[in-house]
């Protein structure tokens, strides 16, 4: 399937999130200048095929950024962010049991902030074997302060069989309501298309950016062919393409889709592909994720604008 045929395909579907966004935003061209509150506009939503629940399209990924247990004012600034985040409509924290403190402080960040409800709570599994699965499992859902997590995922296909047994048992039993795959690099392409063809999953979670598109050839087709939600890791090309891009003049043409940096060009990108449902920049910084929110509303580049995306960052 074409680009341009899951577009078509897919544009009826994310519509509804759309239409209610409004016209361009009108700030200066800079990721620091944009750092204002975000207008008061409904962030886009999609639906995760499996149940039709609808998603914001912008998240918060926590690699890195939140591993700061024991840091009093970085955790200040992390609760500032996640503040943006959930007064923009966003929802969709990530993280892992490899990101160190990161479920910890987010956890302690959500309660803090009153916030659990709010919160669309993503971890994952990512040791072998099916009791240390559990284990581990337990631990994230005590240090998150959650009573059941919204979706759980096998981090890199780590032991995935043994894994996702264990997960279908959890969903089943309430403790967790979505089951999902994840991993970071394209090398691993080629597995992860096969899990999705041979298991009923509710999520996947890949590596996409307008410098690293393999994801469009085969895997957001077939998410969108089985009926499988897609958070993208590494919109900004794992970090080095938005640096890359922060020296550069935005082209003019940049407004026309409503954006006024590089961040939320690259964001709108990966949003444009209808198989996206969520992206999940990680950030440790009120505004950049001002910056990131803002992606959220207003239009996506057509099939011309994308091209023009990639040209431009020399992809």
């Amino acid at each position: 399937m074409t680009f341009d045929a899951l577009h078509r395909r897919g544009f009826l579907r994310i519509a509804a999130g759309t239409a209610a966004a409004g016209a361009a935003l009108s700030l200066p061209f800079s990721r620091a200048a944009s750092a204002q509150t975000p207008e008061a506009r409904p962030m886009s939503k999609r639906p995760i095929p499996s149940t039709g629940e609808l998603l914001p399209v912008v998240g918060c990924g926590t690699w890195r950024t939140f591993d700061v247990d024991g840091d009093a004012a970085a955790q200040e600034r992390l609760a500032d962010v996640l503040r943006v985040l959930f007064d923009a409509g966003g929802s969709v924290i990530d993280s892992s049991p490899m990101y160190g403190s990161s479920e910890a402080v987010a956890g302690t960040l959500l309660t803090r902030l009153a916030a659990h409800q709010k919160a669309f709570v993503a971890t994952k599994v990512w040791t072998r074997g099916r009791e240390a699965g559990i284990a581990q499992m337990q631990e994230s859902m005590r240090l998150l302060q959650r009573p059941r997590i919204d979706l759980m995922q096998i981090h890199n296909l780590v032991d995935w069989r043994t894994q996702l047994a264990t997960l279908r048992d959890w969903k089943a039993d309430g403790r967790i309501r979505y089951i999902g795959i994840t991993h970071y690099t394209t090398s691993a392409f080629r597995e992860v298309e096969a899990v999705m063809r041979a298991e009923k999953i509710d999520f996947v979670q890949i590596n996409y950016a307008a410098d690293d598109r393999q994801a469009e050839e085969r895997i957001l087709p077939l998410a969108a062919e089985r009926g499988m939600a897609v958070i993208v890791n590494q919109p900004f090309g794992g970090g080095g393409l938005l640096g890359r891009m922060h020296d550069r003049p935005l082209p003019a043409w940049a407004q026309e889709i409503g954006c006024t940096t590089w961040a939320q060009v690259l964001l709108k990108f990966v949003l444009a592909n209808p198989a996206v449902t969520c992206v999940i920049p990680g950030t440790g910084r009120r505004e950049h994720m001002i910056d990131n929110v803002h992606a959220g509303v207003g239009a996506y580049p057509d099939a011309a604008m994308r091209k023009r995306i990639v040209d431009a960052v020399g992809a």
